[in-house]
Order: C-alpha cells, then structure tokens, then sequence
C-alpha cells in the first residue's frame, strides 16, 4: 500500500481555498458555523459563502481571521430573523444553492447522556425555520449518528418529517469521513435535500479514499505545544498498547499510527505512540483535515475544542463537490417559487 503524502494534500486544500472564486460559483450560507470545519471544506470545492451564523466568541474570531470577506452574524440563531438573514447575505429567496448546518448535537451523542429532553435537540427548528424562508435549491444538515440509535430514533423521525414538508425531497445516511480523506473514523448522519420544484433526487458521494493512517497524518507535523504525561499517566501509557485505551479508568487514547483515529472530541484525549505526551493543537488540526495555514484564535484547549466540535473540512468538501457536480449541474427550476 503506497503511503500518502497528507501535509501535501491539505496544502493542495489551502490552495483552493485561497482560489478567486469563479463568476458563477454556487453559494452558500452555513448556520451553526463554528470556526469553520464546514465552509473551509465549502470554499475548497469552490463555493462563494454569502453568511455564516455563530454565536461562540472564540468560534468567531477564528472563523474571521480564515474568512475575512465572509460576513458573520455573531449571535443566537433564535435571534435572526429570515428577512436580516437574506439582508445580510444579499440574496432573495429561492436564490441561494445550499443551506448548511450542523446543529448542536450533545443531546443525540453516544458519548453523552442521550437526554431527549435536552433544549439544544431542538435548536434544529431554528435551522428548518430558515429553510423555509430562504427556500434554498439544496440543504445539508450534519448531525451524530447517535440521533438514530434507541430511544432517539423519535427525534430522527420528526426530524425528517419537518424537513420533507418544508418542501423538500430529502434524503439520510450515516456517512464515515474515513473514506473521504480524513484520519479520523467519524461517522455522522448527512442529511441532503433538494427543493420540490427542482426535480431532482437527493444523494450522497460515494467513498473518495482509504482510511488515512495516523502516521500519515502527522508525517513532519511540529507540535505546537508538549504537554508530557505525568509519571501516573507515563506508567498507563507505557502499559497500554498502541489503540487501546490507557486502562479502564480513563478515557483517554495510545494512538496506533497505523490506523486511522478515533473520533475526535473536546478536550483532548489522545496521546502519541512513539512519545508520553499529548497530542498538540497542530496534530489534532491535521487529524481534523485542517490544513496548517488554517489560524486558531487562543490557547491550545480553543483550537483542541473547535476541531473537535466540527465538521472535518475535507469531509464537507467531497459532499459539497457531489451536491456541485451531480445536483446543482442540473438544477433548473420547473415551478415559480
């Protein structure tokens, strides 16, 4: 198995990021932005971002320094109306090509307590309620695939209903962002939906790679801080073999550079192979398919958790060059709006 050059592929990432957009380059606007995971991966397959929605103060200033001609309503989503929000974006309704959001997902997660009365379960219909009103040709909602596992497969289900009668054919799919060119086994429900009077089904890519091994993916990556383990921890690690985690009472990972990682999350939680030390803020920003001219705002624990909390970039890149090529390339209304 030829072995992958992963800092030059993400260079390449960068590049198309930095790339003047084409005149008739589709456009979007992503909700729930955060410090962009999703949009860096939207720009990458060329598309023109009217507006993003975020509400985190740190999400924020990260997102501005790597986006600075996006504008951004920094702010609660229940705040924003549809009519600020097309001011803003400076189009009309049923002009916009996607809609993007990944609203917050504590309350499906299996990592969690799975709470179905969690408040944030139902931030979703703030996203729907922008839907309806922006009337995009195509939506793209990320979530966990915990929302279809036990008891919150009720919330899946009423999910999918308000989706499809905000008019819409929609369709979901737990989708691995393994097989689209990320180090990281993160499997996620991608719901795709396209606009009633377009005529055309919703699908999803299919698989672009093999898994990325963590060794590939950190290949010539400088750290950008060396947290040690103590001696408590550097006995456990020592112990542990390389992909198991460091005894049962603790969470927190050996990496197996031969693999691809586990799921990544806030907060750390993964320590090297080859060293008895946490993983650093760049590493983990490789691992998330940011490329490291990607910029951080804060310490080592801000850039840890925006990573962690978001859309790898790479992985919205394969989906929104399939939604580009295979939806858009086609969409030619046959009803006024």
């Amino acid at each position: 198995m030829a072995e992958i050059d992963y800092p030059a592929i993400l260079d390449v990432a960068w590049q198309k990021h930095l790339a003047p957009r084409e005149a008739d380059a589709p456009t979007v606007i992503s909700t729930f932005a955060g410090a962009g995971g999703s949009s860096l991966g939207y720009s990458i397959a060329g598309y023109r971002e009217m507006l993003a929605v975020e509400w985190d103060n740190n999400a924020v200033e990260t997102f501005r320094l790597n986006f600075p001609e996006v504008p951004v309503y920094h702010g609660d989503i229940c705040k924003l109306s549809v009519e600020e929000c097309l001011r803003l974006a400076k189009v009309a309704p049923g002009e916009l090509d996607v809609l993007d959001g990944s609203p917050p997902c504590q309350g499906f997660s299996t990592a969690g307590k799975r709470d179905m009365g969690d408040a944030r379960n139902q931030l979703f219909r703030e996203y729907v309620r922008l839907l309806r009103g922006l009337r995009p040709k195509v939506f793209v909602m990320e979530n966990v695939s915990g929302m279809v596992k036990g008891k919150m497969k009720l919330i899946f289900a009423e999910i999918m209903r308000e989706l499809k009668v905000s008019g819409y054919r929609v369709s979901a799919r737990l989708m691995n962002a393994m097989y689209f060119h990320v180090p990281q086994s993160r499997e996620r429900m991608i719901f795709i939906g396209v606009r009633d009077d377009l005529g055309i089904e919703p699908s999803h890519p299919k698989a672009e790679s093999r898994p990325v091994t963590v060794g590939e993916a950190l290949s010539g990556i400088v750290p950008s801080f060396i947290k040690v383990c103590s001696d408590l921890y550097g006995r456990y690690w020592r112990q542990a073999k390389a992909g198991e985690a460091l005894g049962k009472s603790f969470a927190d990972w050996k990496l197996d550079p031969n693999k691809s990682c586990p799921t990544l999350r806030k907060k750390g939680g993964f320590l090297r192979w080859d060293a008895s030390r946490w993983l650093a803020r760049s590493e983990y920003a490789s691992l998330g398919s940011y490329p490291s001219a990607f910029s951080f705002i804060g310490d080592e624990v801000d850039g840890i958790n925006r990573i962690g909390n978001s859309v790898p970039p790479l992985f919205m890149a394969a989906i929104s060059r399939h939604i580009r090529q295979e939806i858009l390339g086609g969409a030619r209304p046959t009803s006024p709006l």
